[in-house]
């Protein structure tokens, strides 16, 4: 099938180059004109396990092309994926104008029907927002389909994610339509959900919405535990067990962050009051993920007496392992805290490097790794839970430090083994007095 991926951030490059993998003649687009040269000579300019090689075997294959030409790739196409970014306005909205635009130049290219794909994240009738864009603009009578097909990708994982979905959404107008999207999905061997557009466009948001108010549940309970002297590792694994509740997403820590569950949940709010209902539940899931880094920060202060002056070894910048990703990253929001505090802090990540120089500039220190990060510091602080922060030789970390204070954004360490090392040491949702 010749297909066209419109944009090339982590939904458009890992779809278009997993269609090319399974044969398909792909041509991704996007008005960045030195991404598109990068691409094309095999360079991925994001940080996602497998990606890399996959674009370049495809590339080698001449199934997968980079192109600024959107026309052209319209023309040739017979399914258009609109992969673009879908932001946040400041007030919480989802900002469609990547999408509108992609709609009007599908639309002054078509050339003969075509199935046009909303695989951004969009909030219910973006699909007629499109169909309405597209009639307007084209110059002939030819028609076409809208269908929603949300994606269900995770950064770091995201090529086993497309490979290996939960279940395929196909939010089509009729059966036939949804049936060009079955056939090219079909080697998958996946569950395939046929709904109407709407539902489809909702799925997503609800989806994740539902995700993160069990992160934030987690962390609600996290707070009550470490005032009762609870252990909230045990409530969680006991919770787990539950089929019906399952361990997924119900691990406390610092909050969610990334570039999808603060503006999904966002979105759906504002959505949700355009049409009239008051979403109160996940203003609350908004609000304890609000909290988060500032009662953790506030914990270092009262453990430490004060963070000005202090030093800070930061291990984990970006929101999650195995992805450079910084968007929405709760480092971002401790940092800055500690920062205005007049602390110091000395940060490593194996991946986000990069773009924490973007953020931080000169204001932090950047370690070449997490045994240079914590020389001489007065806290270990770790706030991503990288692989390779857990098999740390921490014995030599506290013999390194000027004070061996650890606080475990991420519940990565055993207490009991951190404190025969010498450390002092404070998870989430664990009271010092819970320990054994």
């Amino acid at each position: 099938m010749n297909i066209a991926v419109i944009g090339t951030g982590y939904v458009g490059l890992v779809t278009g180059s997993v269609f090319a993998d399974m044969g398909n003649d792909v041509i991704c687009v996007d008005k960045i004109k030195l991404r598109i040269r990068q691409l094309s000579q095999g360079k991925v300019p994001i940080y996602e396990p497998g990606l890399e090689e996959m674009v370049r075997r495809n590339l080698d294959e001449k199934r997968l092309a980079f192109t600024t030409d959107l026309s052209a790739a319209v023309a040739k196409a017979d399914v258009v994926f609109i992969a673009v970014g879908t932001p946040p306005k400041e007030n919480g909205e989802t900002d469609l104008s990547q999408v509108e635009k992609a709609a009007e130049g599908i639309g002054k290219a078509i050339n003969g029907y075509k199935v046009i794909v909303n695989k951004s994240t969009v909030p219910v009738g973006t699909g007629n927002l499109v169909r309405n864009i597209i009639d307007g603009v084209k110059k002939n009578g030819v028609k076409f389909d809208v269908v929603s097909n949300p994606e269900f990708l995770r950064e770091g994982s995201a090529i086993h994610d497309t490979l290996s979905p939960d279940r395929i959404v196909i939010g089509a107008p009729n059966r036939q339509v949804a049936m060009i999207l079955l056939e090219l999905y079909s080697s998958l061997g996946c569950p395939m959900l046929i709904t109407d557009v709407e539902s489809a466009e909702l799925i997503k948001y609800a989806s994740n919405a539902f995700l993160a108010m069990k992160i934030s549940f987690a962390n609600a309970i996290a707070d009550l535990c470490e005032r009762t002297g609870a252990d909230v590792s045990q409530v969680i694994n006991g919770m787990g067990y539950d089929h019906r509740i399952g361990k997924h997403h119900l691990q406390p820590g610092l909050g969610y962050g990334g570039s999808c569950f603060p503006k999904d949940v966002d979105s759906l709010i504002q959505t949700s009051r355009k049409f009239g209902y008051d979403f109160q539940l996940l203003q609350s899931v908004v609000d304890i993920n609000k909290e988060r880094s500032t009662n953790f920060v506030d914990k270092m202060k009262n453990v430490l007496g004060d963070v000005e002056g202090k030093v800070f070894a930061v291990l984990g910048l970006a929101f999650k392992p195995d992805t450079d990703d910084m968007r929405e990253a709760k480092s971002i929001e401790v940092i800055e805290q500690i920062l205005a505090r007049k602390g110091k802090v000395r940060a490593y990540d194996p991946a986000a490097m990069e773009n924490a120089r973007n953020i931080f500039g000169t204001s932090i220190y950047y370690a070449r790794n997490a045994y240079d990060a914590a020389r001489g510091s007065d806290a270990l602080v770790v706030l991503t839970e990288w692989r390779e922060f857990k098999l740390l030789n921490l014995e030599k970390i506290c013999q390194s430090m000027k004070q061996p204070y650890i606080f475990d954004g991420r519940n990565l360490y055993n207490f009991e083994k951190n404190r025969r090392l010498g450390f002092h040491y404070y998870g989430i949702g664990r009271s010092v007095n819970s320990h054994h």
